[in-house]
Protein backbone atom coordinates (compact mmCIF):
# COMPACT_ATOMS: atom_id res chain seq x y z
CA UNK A 1 0.00 0.00 0.00
CA UNK A 2 1.36 3.45 -0.73
CA UNK A 3 -1.75 5.51 0.27
CA UNK A 4 -1.50 8.59 2.89
CA UNK A 5 -3.75 8.67 5.80
CA UNK A 6 -4.42 12.05 7.09
CA UNK A 7 -5.23 11.89 10.82
CA UNK A 8 -6.92 15.24 12.62
CA UNK A 9 -5.88 14.82 16.11
CA UNK A 10 -8.30 17.41 18.52
CA UNK A 11 -6.08 17.93 22.13
CA UNK A 12 -8.31 19.77 24.10
CA UNK A 13 -9.38 22.30 25.14
CA UNK A 14 -8.24 24.38 21.53
CA UNK A 15 -4.93 22.44 19.91
CA UNK A 16 -4.86 20.13 16.58
CA UNK A 17 -2.52 18.21 15.29
CA UNK A 18 -2.56 16.68 12.14
CA UNK A 19 -0.63 13.80 11.30
CA UNK A 20 -0.16 11.96 8.06
CA UNK A 21 0.88 8.39 8.47
CA UNK A 22 1.68 5.74 5.87
CA UNK A 23 -1.29 3.41 5.21
CA UNK A 24 0.09 -0.64 5.81
CA UNK A 25 -3.40 -2.49 6.34
CA UNK A 26 -6.70 -2.49 6.51
CA UNK A 27 -10.01 -4.52 7.13
CA UNK A 28 -12.88 -4.24 8.84
CA UNK A 29 -11.19 -4.44 12.37
CA UNK A 30 -8.37 -2.63 12.41
CA UNK A 31 -6.37 -0.30 10.16
CA UNK A 32 -2.58 -0.04 10.86
CA UNK A 33 -0.32 3.06 9.75
CA UNK A 34 3.46 4.12 10.63
CA UNK A 35 5.11 7.50 11.38
CA UNK A 36 8.33 6.81 10.59
CA UNK A 37 9.44 9.79 12.40
CA UNK A 38 7.69 10.15 15.50
CA UNK A 39 7.33 15.01 15.69
CA UNK A 40 8.36 15.00 19.33
CA UNK A 41 10.22 17.82 20.80
CA UNK A 42 11.58 15.58 23.90
CA UNK A 43 11.47 12.25 24.93
CA UNK A 44 8.10 10.69 25.97
CA UNK A 45 8.59 8.87 29.48
CA UNK A 46 6.94 6.62 31.93
CA UNK A 47 8.52 7.19 35.32
CA UNK A 48 12.27 7.35 34.46
CA UNK A 49 12.13 5.57 31.43
CA UNK A 50 12.52 6.77 27.66
CA UNK A 51 9.50 4.94 25.75
CA UNK A 52 9.73 7.11 22.27
CA UNK A 53 12.32 9.23 21.49
CA UNK A 54 12.12 12.42 18.79
CA UNK A 55 12.22 10.85 15.06
CA UNK A 56 11.72 7.44 16.61
CA UNK A 57 9.35 5.44 14.44
CA UNK A 58 5.96 4.52 16.01
CA UNK A 59 3.15 1.82 14.38
CA UNK A 60 -0.65 2.37 15.29
CA UNK A 61 -4.01 0.47 15.10
CA UNK A 62 -6.97 2.35 14.77
CA UNK A 63 -9.78 0.37 15.22
CA UNK A 64 -13.16 1.69 13.99
CA UNK A 65 -15.81 2.01 16.89
CA UNK A 66 -13.40 1.62 19.51
CA UNK A 67 -12.85 4.25 22.09
CA UNK A 68 -8.86 3.76 22.10
CA UNK A 69 -5.98 3.19 19.81
CA UNK A 70 -2.90 1.76 20.22
CA UNK A 71 0.57 2.42 19.18
CA UNK A 72 3.99 0.11 19.22
CA UNK A 73 6.64 2.31 20.64
CA UNK A 74 10.39 2.24 19.69
CA UNK A 75 13.52 4.07 20.37
CA UNK A 76 14.91 5.76 17.20
CA UNK A 77 16.85 2.74 17.03
CA UNK A 78 14.11 0.91 16.39
CA UNK A 79 14.13 -1.11 19.70
CA UNK A 80 10.54 -1.75 20.97
CA UNK A 81 9.54 -0.22 24.07
CA UNK A 82 5.88 -1.37 24.54
CA UNK A 83 2.42 -0.76 23.45
CA UNK A 84 0.44 2.33 24.63
CA UNK A 85 -3.43 2.59 24.00
CA UNK A 86 -4.64 6.18 23.71
CA UNK A 87 -8.16 6.68 25.29
CA UNK A 88 -9.70 9.01 22.63
CA UNK A 89 -13.31 9.46 20.79
CA UNK A 90 -14.00 6.55 18.35
CA UNK A 91 -12.94 8.11 15.15
CA UNK A 92 -14.68 9.87 12.86
CA UNK A 93 -13.26 8.52 8.91
CA UNK A 94 -14.28 12.32 6.59
CA UNK A 95 -13.28 9.45 3.98
CA UNK A 96 -11.00 6.52 3.83
CA UNK A 97 -8.12 8.52 4.33
CA UNK A 98 -9.00 11.99 6.24
CA UNK A 99 -9.77 10.94 9.93
CA UNK A 100 -11.17 13.11 13.47
CA UNK A 101 -11.04 12.03 17.07
CA UNK A 102 -10.30 13.81 19.94
CA UNK A 103 -7.56 12.76 22.43
CA UNK A 104 -9.46 12.37 26.00
CA UNK A 105 -6.18 12.75 28.37
CA UNK A 106 -6.42 8.72 29.51
CA UNK A 107 -3.24 6.39 28.59
CA UNK A 108 -2.30 2.86 29.43
CA UNK A 109 1.35 1.69 28.74
CA UNK A 110 2.34 -1.74 28.99
CA UNK A 111 6.13 -1.96 28.91
CA UNK A 112 7.53 -4.32 26.99
CA UNK A 113 8.10 -6.71 29.79
CA UNK A 114 4.25 -6.93 30.58
CA UNK A 115 3.89 -4.56 33.46
CA UNK A 116 0.95 -1.93 33.08
CA UNK A 117 -0.05 1.72 34.25
CA UNK A 118 -3.10 4.21 32.91
CA UNK A 119 -0.70 7.62 32.77
CA UNK A 120 -1.83 10.83 32.88
CA UNK A 121 -4.33 10.70 35.27
CA UNK A 122 -3.99 14.54 36.60
CA UNK A 123 -4.08 16.00 32.85
CA UNK A 124 -7.71 14.25 32.64
CA UNK A 125 -8.57 15.32 36.08
CA UNK A 126 -7.86 18.53 35.45
CA UNK A 127 -10.05 19.03 31.43
CA UNK A 128 -12.74 17.51 33.81
CA UNK A 129 -12.45 20.60 36.28
CA UNK A 130 -11.53 23.06 33.77
CA UNK A 131 -15.02 21.45 31.24
CA UNK A 132 -13.61 20.37 28.87
CA UNK A 133 -14.66 16.69 29.29
CA UNK A 134 -18.06 16.41 30.40
CA UNK A 135 -19.10 13.44 32.75
CA UNK A 136 -20.69 11.28 30.42
CA UNK A 137 -17.49 11.19 27.91
CA UNK A 138 -15.77 10.95 31.16
CA UNK A 139 -16.81 7.98 32.85
CA UNK A 140 -16.73 6.41 29.30
CA UNK A 141 -12.53 7.23 29.31
CA UNK A 142 -12.21 5.72 32.37
CA UNK A 143 -14.19 2.65 31.60
CA UNK A 144 -12.10 2.08 28.64
CA UNK A 145 -8.62 2.64 30.43
CA UNK A 146 -10.05 -0.14 33.51
CA UNK A 147 -11.33 -2.47 30.69
CA UNK A 148 -7.89 -2.52 29.20
CA UNK A 149 -5.97 -2.31 32.35
CA UNK A 150 -8.00 -5.34 33.66
CA UNK A 151 -7.42 -7.17 30.38
CA UNK A 152 -3.95 -6.80 30.80
CA UNK A 153 -3.48 -8.32 34.01
CA UNK A 154 -5.71 -11.14 32.62
CA UNK A 155 -2.90 -11.28 29.70
CA UNK A 156 -5.42 -10.86 27.15
CA UNK A 157 -4.17 -7.62 25.99
CA UNK A 158 -2.64 -6.20 23.42
CA UNK A 159 -4.94 -7.75 21.06
CA UNK A 160 -2.84 -10.62 18.29
CA UNK A 161 -2.45 -8.10 15.76
CA UNK A 162 -0.27 -5.75 17.56
CA UNK A 163 2.39 -8.58 18.37
CA UNK A 164 2.43 -9.48 15.07
CA UNK A 165 2.90 -6.53 13.56
CA UNK A 166 6.07 -5.76 14.21
CA UNK A 167 8.15 -2.42 12.91
CA UNK A 168 9.88 -4.53 10.39
CA UNK A 169 6.72 -5.80 8.85
CA UNK A 170 5.23 -2.51 8.67
CA UNK A 171 8.50 -1.11 6.83
CA UNK A 172 8.31 -3.70 4.40
CA UNK A 173 4.56 -2.61 3.48
CA UNK A 174 5.35 1.11 2.70
CA UNK A 175 7.41 2.96 0.23
CA UNK A 176 10.11 4.97 1.78
CA UNK A 177 8.77 8.63 2.53
CA UNK A 178 5.14 8.41 2.75
CA UNK A 179 5.15 9.35 6.28
CA UNK A 180 5.04 13.29 7.56
CA UNK A 181 3.05 15.51 10.35
CA UNK A 182 1.88 19.22 10.44
CA UNK A 183 0.96 20.96 13.34
CA UNK A 184 -1.99 23.56 13.44
CA UNK A 185 -1.62 25.29 16.91
CA UNK A 186 -5.65 26.78 17.20
CA UNK A 187 -6.23 29.39 19.41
Amino acid sequence: MNETVEIHYHRLPDRLEVFRQALVYRDDEVIITLMERTPLARPVRVGERVILEPGSPAVWFTYPGRWHDIGRFHLADGTFTGVYANVLTPVEFTDSLVWRTTDLFLDVWQAADGTASVLDVDEFDEAIRNGWIGEPTAARARLEADSILARCARGAWPPREVAEWTLERARSAVAPGAMSVERNRQR
